[in-house]
């Protein structure tokens, strides 16, 4: 429980920060949006470059991790996507609520909670979810998006649309770069890794103050009855898929199966308040989902930890 307390309470706290400082004014009228930008062309890029440049495509491409992995945001972008479309959800915003019922916090709570639970063995496990996530699902959902926007364009101009929209979306480019920089076989300058590892670690604090200013900022309140929905697949439905998978019909190690499934269980990331903000479609439920899962990881994740606890290292 210590492990989720020292990592989770001060995400949810940055939140409150952001949503006291809003009320009072405190940033100005303009600083969510200036927040926004800043982690999504500076911040973020930068740890994903860092990541991937750091990691070889033979270790990125497991079978076995990927299947686990990526069943579990499959299974359960598909049950919220129709769930949302039943209800009568356009399918741009169902698309949206879907990322929120998927995406984990990888970058930010999963990387240290997995280091800490269970020590270097889980980095490299934990660097392929953040790329995923970061990468593939954000990619996926940009053109989901894009497409349902406008669902009466011709397919090949829809098509051009979301490939210049997804040639310039720079989660997707500063992965993408790391990979070829990695390919090089060099070891990032020191300069340059701790400028990196500088700018990177702003993302944490300035998307988590943006969504804590969003929260006072918007006059619309999220929904309790979708937000709860969404929150127990992204907590509950999603790891318990990813287990599955990884801990029955794949040959994974140990600690690699507990990554996936920690990873898995993590509360909702910041980048589907953003992307939510970019679009102007779902921001409250987004960032609704975003908060109320991180309260409730704190008991999910204290399970699964005490869970696979015989894995952390001696």
């Amino acid at each position: 429980m210590l492990i989720v307390l020292t990592v989770a309470l001060p995400v949810f706290g940055l939140i409150v920060v952001g949503a006291g400082v809003g009320r009072f004014g405190l940033l100005g009228s303009g600083a969510t949006i200036a927040l926004n930008q800043f982690v999504t062309y500076l911040a973020l890029p930068a740890l994903l470059f860092q990541a991937m440049a750091r990691i070889s495509l033979a270790e990125f491409f497991n079978v076995g991790f990927l299947a686990a992995f990526v069943g579990g945001i499959a299974a359960g972008f598909a049950l919220a996507l129709t769930l949302g479309r039943l209800s009568g959800t356009a399918p741009a915003n169902a698309t949206l609520q879907a990322l929120a019922a998927t995406f984990c916090n990888t970058g930010y709570v999963g990387i240290p909670i997995c280091l800490t639970a269970f020590g270097q063995s889980s980095l490299v496990p934990a660097v392929i979810a953040l790329v995923v996530t970061a990468c593939l699902q954000l990619g996926a959902a940009l053109a989901m998006v894009e497409a349902a926007v406008q669902p009466a364009a011709p397919f090949w101009s829809t098509l051009r649309k979301v490939s210049r929209v997804l040639a310039r979306n720079p989660f997707l480019i500063s992965p993408l770069l790391g990979i070829l920089y990695g390919q090089t076989g060099l070891a990032l300058p020191v300069p340059a890794d701790r400028f990196l590892t500088i700018l990177g670690a702003a993302a944490t604090p300035c998307a988590l103050v943006a969504i804590g200013l969003q929260l006072v900022e918007t006059g619309e309140r999220f929904r309790p009855v979708l937000v709860a929905r969404l929150t127990a697949i992204k907590l509950l439905a999603q790891p318990a898929i990813t287990w599955l998978i990884a801990a029955q019909l794949t040959q994974l190690p140990p600690v690699w199966v507990a990554t996936a499934v920690i990873m898995s269980a993590l509360p909702t990331g910041t980048s589907c308040f953003l992307l939510a903000q970019i679009y102007q479609r779902e921001v409250a439920t987004s960032s609704g989902v975003v908060l109320v899962s991180t309260i409730f990881s704190f008991v999910t994740l204290s399970v699964l930890l005490t869970w696979f606890s015989a894995l952390a290292p001696s």
